[in-house]
């Protein structure tokens, strides 16, 4: 069997977060892999650590890059123990690839599969020894299922693969080309469909505005994010890394969750036992991610690797279910003065799809810390995707933290091993580029204080704001219709009838305007203020803050606010020139603005610049909390090319407009020109535009 390649976790992979341009590949066509479990029956002691990255073998570069046909020769006798490769052909006839690797026959590759200790896969014409990526791979054992088979299938899946960096990971790992006698006419192996690991997955709520479809990742409009204190199960935010398992509701009770101490004991408990043998509490915390308004950082600091969350890639709710720390203490965790230090400590997470991560055991044990292991949301069972039958909830934590689908659980001496511990959820200085060193940032646990815009309303437009009784929410017997204008791709603010008025030349030194939105802070610290500006920064004032945990339809459990803060904000905009629409200063062949036309000298004049230039104004929002710490101004300062914690303050630009066209009166409307809020629906329609234009390889973020 041929020697395996330096046990490497490359540390462009383990940036497989960051959201690159896709390069159409061709569709490797191989027979249907063996399909494998979702719980991988390799055993891993849970004190494994990341591979120790070491100078690999001149095998990669004489291969790959070239170098001379002896330099290539000894460059694989050095990388291979070439006595224990199966039989290839090294110069088949009609084959014109590099005559120095080995050639294996399909056979040869099956017999390498999921359940192999050495397993391989297939990429166009090639085959690699995946053994030592298995444990670097973001998704762990679950690359397992392409063992012995083509991967391609799976790529064209997981179509985040679909990009150099990981093209150029996978070419660490080869040793040999497909025997030329198994390749089809258009020189790669003929194949047969393979299962989709995604079409069990659940139905959401069309009101969802999705960014990826495999894996589902989507955010709720704006309209809907914080219309209410607690998120609907439906509209809460989707987070996943790879696709929902299946468990059958009838079986929820019976599945299981093990529980390994520092010492070695096992101990296993159903969620029906869980139920039966421990007190239930309830939690009201918010799950937010650490990307939350990375399209935000992307706009006013830089390109950003990852989803383009607008602001709602958080929400809030009430979870049900036990104490870890009850758990714990059952399961026979010893944190008597007597035994070591459990500070030390970490309480490692892992779900039924090969999702993992940790936490500081202090944070698992605190008695005010409300960690649960959750069955119910929001009153109901836990739904398929937010963890169904069990997920961990701890509160004040970033989002990745509450693992999902949670079937065991490791006190271990380290934190978890996998990659969205140890690399995707950190953040790094504005200057640390893309290839930071990931090892000396902490991973992020409480996220820092946030705020955003949710909702905006100008003009006669307020007397449609939900909280001022045109929502069924706040007043059942409301007929009216409530629109979130700054939510939609439509105008801002309007009058809807414009006054028989010629536009003046100013706004209304009047013009009421109307905000709301949330405030969150992480570590259970309770928001104490929300600073409101209209004029771009240049004036303050404050929010109210809505207390919703003192209505009795929406009571909060909890030791500390775990929660966010709904905000509602009124006043008056400040004035501004108005400039008069194109239509009455151009004539109906030139009303596209930027249209060239000729001077009277025959010259080409373009119109750009000419027009009257937009008077706008930035409505801005920032949060404090109880240790008085708040969010900082600019994204610059804290940019990182991961895009986490995008906290600064959020903006909003909303300029004027007159009505009159075609020399009749009109009025004044308010809009956001090319600017839309982060998260509104335009710009979540804008990124997905992008990413599909990224993957046609027409560009894009």
């Amino acid at each position: 069997m041929a020697t395996r390649f330096p046990r490497i976790a490359p540390r462009g992979f383990l940036n497989h977060g960051a959201r690159r341009a896709p390069v159409n590949l061709t569709t490797c066509r191989l027979f249907t892999p063996r399909p494998r479990p979702i719980h991988s029956s390799r055993s891993t002691p849970h004190k494994t650590r990341i591979p120790t990255p070491r100078t690999a073998r001149v095998a990669p570069v004489g291969l790959l890059v070239g170098g001379g046909l002896v330099a290539s020769v000894l460059a694989f006798f050095q990388a291979h123990d070439t006595g224990n490769l199966p039989e290839a052909s090294i110069t088949p006839s009609a084959d014109d690839r590099d005559p120095t690797i080995p050639r294996f026959r399909l056979s040869d590759v099956r017999k390498h599969g999921p359940d192999s200790s050495e397993p391989w896969v297939i990429f166009e014409d090639k085959v690699y020894n995946i053994t030592d990526w298995v444990e670097a791979h973001p998704g762990g054992d679950v690359i397992l299922r392409a063992a012995g088979g083509c991967i391609e299938p799976y790529w064209n899946i997981f179509t985040i693969h679909k990009a150099p960096h990981v093209r150029e990971i996978l070419d660490q790992y080869i040793i040999g080309f497909v025997d030329v006698a198994d390749l089809g006419p258009d020189g790669r192996p003929v194949a047969e469909a393979i299962e989709d690991p995604f079409e069990n997955d659940p139905v959401r709520d069309p009101r969802l505005i999705t960014h990826t479809i495999k894996p589902r990742n989507a955010e709720p409009p704006n309209e809907e994010l914080d219309r209410t204190f607690y998120t609907p199960n439906e509209l809460f935010y989707i987070r996943h890394h790879m696709w929902v398992p299946v468990v059958e509701e009838a079986k929820a009770d019976d599945f299981a969750l093990t529980v390994e101490l520092p010492d070695g004991e096992v101990k296993r408990y159903t969620i029906g036992e869980l139920k039966a043998k421990f007190p239930t509490h309830k939690v009201t915390a918010v799950l937010q991610c650490s990307g939350n308004r990375r399209n935000d950082m992307t706009r006013h600091a830089g390109k950003t690797n990852g989803l383009q969350w607008g602001v709602g890639a958080i929400s809030n709710a009430e979870w049900e279910g036990v104490r870890l720390s009850d758990l714990l203490a059952d399961a026979g965790l010893d944190t008597t003065p007597a035994q070591p230090d459990t500070s030390s400590l970490h309480a490692q997470f892992t779900g039924a799809e090969a999702y993992s991560a940790s936490i500081p055991l202090p944070k698992a044990l605190s008695p005010t810390g409300d960690v649960l292991l959750a069955f119910k949301m929001n009153g109901e069972t836990l739904p398929r995707d937010h963890g169904f039958p069990l997920r961990a909830i701890v509160p004040g934590n970033v989002a990745a933290r509450s693992v999902k689908w949670l079937n065991k659980i490791v006190i271990s001496d380290e934190e978890a091993t996998s990659q969205w511990q140890r690399r995707d959820y950190k953040s790094f200085g504005p200057n640390e580029g893309p290839n930071p060193d990931w090892d000396k940032a902490p991973s992020i646990q409480e996220m820092p204080v946030t705020s955003a815009i949710t909702g905006v309303w100008v003009g006669d437009c307020i007397k449609k704001v939900p909280w001022m009784g045109g929502d069924k929410a706040d007043n059942p017997s409301s007929k009216r219709r409530t629109i979130d204008m700054a939510a939609t791709p439509q105008k801002v603010g309007f009058t809807s009838k414009p006054k028989t008025i010629p536009c003046p030349e100013t706004t209304p030194d009047n013009e009421p305007i109307a905000l709301q939105g949330y405030a969150y802070s992480g570590g259970g610290r309770k928001i104490t203020r929300v600073d409101v500006s209209l004029d771009g920064g240049a004036t303050w004032d404050q929010a109210e803050l809505v207390d919703d945990c003192s209505n009795p339809a929406t009571p909060c459990h909890c030791n500390r606010s775990w929660g966010w803060t709904r905000w509602r904000y009124t006043g008056t905009l400040p004035v501004l020139s108005l400039p008069v629409s194109t239509t009455t200063i151009l004539p109906p062949v030139l009303q596209k603005v930027g249209q060239d036309c000729e001077d009277g000298f025959g010259r080409s004049v373009s119109l750009l610049g000419q027009l009257p230039k937009k008077q706008c104004t930035t409505l801005i929002v920032k949060a404090t909390d109880e240790s008085y710490n708040t969010q900082p101004e600019s994204h610059k300062g804290i940019y990182n090319v991961r895009g986490n914690l995008a906290t600064a303050w959020h903006r909003v630009k909303i300029c004027p407009e007159c009505t009159r066209g075609n020399g009749k009166p009109g009025g004044v409307t308010w809009n956001t020109g090319e600017t839309y809020g982060c998260g509104f629906r335009k710009q979540a329609e804008e990124v997905r535009e992008g990413m599909k234009a990224a993957a046609s390889g027409k560009g894009g973020k």
